[in-house]
């Protein structure tokens, strides 16, 4: 028995069949219906598609064998991948040289006849070859021998196809995974954005909005209330004596007391307007909607409400409280609060001063 040898090319080869991830696949029917075919038109009881691994003979389709040999020392389509621009065909095995002593064609109503066209790739490599076996020894008519080469290019494009809708399978799904990637990236980016943008408008103490926020929201409440003709107060409130208590207490006692403060401010303020820390012991109420006898009133509660505070420290707060007046900018009606406040310290601090109209 001549056992096969290896093409020139064989490592190319295996890389070649290794690139269509087909070995020890499942059926498939495309690849069955051809096998049925080619054994119909040329009349032979047994035809498959086998593939030439390294070092075995494995069969993606069959039809009329039981339980093919695998091994490439017997294989004829070992043979047959040798010569990739011919088929090879053997009227009988006992005949030739190559086949005689070969287990397949010495056994028991052993292999008579072969014939094995190869499935060659567009780079021009053998992988294996669509083949039709019988027990008895024939001859193919011209049109089958045309028929089993064409039928081989079909597995062959079969193949390549296969090859290309599975890259194109991992192509969409890597797509699929790299958009689903990049889509948590973009929402990671928008949150991290989100953040951003809150820490650059939170102050981060009392979690109130801060100096940026509040300046942004009194133009939009002046822009409205000149739209509509609402009246609009806003308020300046300062900690009394808040070095004070840093001095005696520690900074970390102020810092609670300016928690405390800003709940309370924010509590009351809820649904009716603003309150935001405009920097240090300071804090600023946009009070839209409020006449200015509404804002002070509103303003005198939050007074009250200070020394209410359960913070174990004496605490007052002076205000300084400005309503919209006809001509008033953002600017000039915050400039009269702060005046206002000024007032307020300079009487005493610990209460409420409204600045003139």
């Amino acid at each position: 028995m001549s056992r096969p040898l290896k093409p020139d090319n064989e490592e190319e080869r295996l890389a070649a069949l290794r690139s269509f991830d087909i070995l020890d696949s499942d059926p498939e029917r495309a690849f069955d219906d051809l096998v049925r075919i080619a054994a119909a038109i040329c009349d032979v009881p047994m035809a498959a598609v086998t593939l030439i691994d390294r070092n075995r003979q494995w069969f993606k389709a069959q039809v009329g064998m039981d339980s093919p040999d695998p091994s490439l020392e017997t294989s004829f389509c070992a043979h047959t991948i040798l010569s990739p621009d011919t088929m090879t065909v053997v009227p009988d095995a006992t005949r030739d040289a190559r086949f005689a002593d070969n287990p397949l064609v010495t056994a028991g109503n052993g292999i008579r006849f072969y014939a094995g066209a190869p499935l060659v790739t567009s780079d021009g490599f053998a992988l294996g070859a669509l083949c039709l076996v019988d027990a008895q020894p024939r001859q193919l008519e011209p049109f089958q021998l045309t028929a089993l080469d064409a039928l081989s290019r079909q597995v062959s494009q079969l193949l390549e196809l296969r090859r290309v809708s599975r890259q194109l399978s991992h192509q969409l799904r890597e797509r699929g995974w790299y958009e689903q990637q990049m889509q948590l990236y973009q929402d990671q980016l928008e949150q991290q954005n989100a953040d951003l943008s809150e820490q650059t408008r939170t102050d981060v103490l009392t979690g109130l909005p801060n100096r940026r926020a509040f300046a942004a929201a009194l133009q939009a409440a002046m822009h409205k209330a000149e739209e509509s003709g609402e009246p609009l107060a806003v308020a300046v409130l300062d900690v009394d004596h808040f070095k004070t208590i840093n001095d005696l207490h520690g900074h970390d006692e102020g810092d609670r007391v300016l928690v405390a403060l800003a709940d309370m401010l924010k509590s009351q303020s809820a649904g009716r307007g603003l309150a935001a820390r405009y920097g240090g012991e300071e804090f600023v109420i946009l009070m839209p909607g409020a006449k200015r006898d509404e804002a002070q009133l509103q303003c005198e509660y939050m007074r009250q409400s200070v020394g209410l505070l359960p913070i174990g420290l004496p605490v007052s707060v002076s205000i300084g409280l400005a309503d919209r007046q006809r001509g008033d900018t953002a600017e000039t009606m915050f400039r009269r609060a702060d005046q206002a406040l000024y007032e307020a310290k300079r009487n005493g601090r610990d209460r409420v001063v409204v600045a003139a109209a």
